[in-house]
C-alpha cells in the first residue's frame, strides 16, 4: 500500500473481530515497530503482546472502568451539542462501548512499556509537562500502526489504561524502571474498518518562519 494512502486512512477502528492473526503478519507489525526512529538510536520501548483469555478478560474490565468515566461528561452533555457534533459523538461513543464490551474477545492487546532511564529527555527541566522522551515510543506506535493498516487490520491508540498503570505493570508483571504508555487492541474488523479521515488542513497546522503566519 502506497505510505500516504495510508496515512490518509489510517482510523481509530475499535470494532474488532476476534479471529486469530497469522504469526507471519505479526511478524511484519512488529519489524515495523522495530524500525521506528529513537533518540540515539536507543529504542527505549518494548512491546508486550497480550493474548491470554484471562488476563485480556481483566484488561476488558478495567477499561470498560475507565472509558464510563472518560465519556460520563460527553454522554450527559449530548443534548446540548449541535446537531453534527452529537451525530459524530454518538458515532464515536457507540464504537467505544463496542470495544469496552469486547476488549476480552480481541485477538491480541499491544501493550507498549517505555524506561526513561534510557531516553535523553532534553525538556524535563523546562516547567511545562515533558513529552521529548515519549518521541522515542510513539514513533514505534505509528509504525506499528501503519503497518497494521498495511496488513488490513484494525486498531486504535488507546491511553486510558495508564490511570490503572499499578494494576497493569502487576497483571504483565513489568520490572522496575518499565512503565506504560499505550495500549492498542488490534484485530481484523468487523465492518469495513479504515477508511478517508478528517483533519484540519495543512493551511491550519503549519505556519512560515513565525507562530501564526500563513503557511504560503
Amino acid at each position: 500500500m502506497d505510505i500516504y494512502e495510508a496515512m490518509g486512512s489510517l482510523r481509530a477502528v475499535r470494532r474488532l473481530k476476534p479471529d486469530p492473526i497469522p504469526d507471519d503478519v505479526m511478524d511484519r507489525v512488529f519489524q515495523a515497530a522495530a524500525w521506528a526512529p529513537t533518540g540515539g538510536n536507543t529504542q527505549p520501548f518494548r512491546i508486550i503482546t497480550v493474548k491470554d483469555r484471562a488476563k485480556m478478560a481483566v484488561f476488558q474490565q478495567m477499561y470498560s472502568e475507565e472509558w464510563a468515566t472518560y465519556t460520563s461528561a460527553m454522554r450527559k452533555g449530548l443534548d446540548q451539542m449541535p446537531d453534527a457534533q452529537r451525530a459524530s459523538s454518538r458515532k464515536m461513543l457507540k464504537a467505544g462501548d463496542y470495544l469496552a464490551d469486547h476488549m476480552g474477545d480481541t485477538p491480541q492487546l499491544l501493550v507498549f512499556c517505555f524506561n526513561p532511564k534510557m531516553m535523553a529527555i532534553t525538556d524535563s527541566d523546562l516547567g511545562r509537562p515533558s513529552i521529548v522522551g515519549g518521541g522515542s515510543v510513539y514513533t514505534a506506535v505509528q509504525n506499528l500502526m501503519l503497518a497494521c493498516r498495511t496488513e488490513g487490520l484494525g486498531c486504535v491508540l488507546t491511553t486510558l489504561l495508564c490511570f490503572r498503570e499499578s494494576e497493569v505493570r502487576e497483571l504483565l508483571d513489568i520490572p522496575e524502571n518499565w512503565f506504560t504508555c499505550a495500549h492498542i487492541p488490534i484485530g481484523y474488523p468487523v465492518l469495513k474498518g479504515h477508511g478517508p479521515i478528517s483533519r484540519r488542513s495543512v493551511d491550519k497546522m503549519v505556519y512560515t518562519d513565525t507562530f501564526g503566519q500563513a503557511y504560503r
